[in-house]
């Protein structure tokens, strides 16, 4: 597979469906950005969540998540979302991500992921992922 990148990016528009009443990105939605970077991350590396599935038999779940917000997202903006790895554990991965607009952080995320069993139990990462992700 291929070696990851330092740091993913992702492009994404706001829509009105992302806003609230005010034209504002509705404080949840900025994790849906941050899974669409996520989900993208793991594509860009040669796998996505269905292949991991499949070859491993795990799911990937999110943990424990952190985020700060520093300034608001409104209707139409491009926004990117930049993601990386910082560490991996014997389970678990954690992830940094940011959301941007014109190179303006608008929030910043930290994101332990931990790899499961279809049953809900916790997994040792498969060398091939460990390899890729270190």
């Amino acid at each position: 597979m291929k070696k990851p990148p330092v740091e993913h990016h992702l492009s994404c528009r706001v829509y009105y469906e992302d806003t609230d009443a005010g034209g504002i990105v509705y404080h949840a939605n900025y994790l849906k950005f941050a899974e669409r970077g996520r989900t993208e991350y793991l594509r860009a590396v040669g796998y996505d969540h269905h292949k991991v599935s499949a070859d491993f038999g795990l799911l990937l779940v999110v943990k424990h998540i952190e985020i700060d917000y520093r300034a608001p997202a409104r209707l139409d903006d491009v926004l990117e979302v930049a993601t990386e790895v910082l560490e991996i554990g014997n389970t678990s991965m954690v992830m940094r991500q940011s959301i941007s607009r014109k190179k303006a952080v608008l929030a910043e995320l930290k994101v332990v992921i931990v790899a499961i069993t279809p049953a809900g139990k916790a997994m040792r990462w498969p060398p091939q992922l460990r390899q890729i992700f270190n």
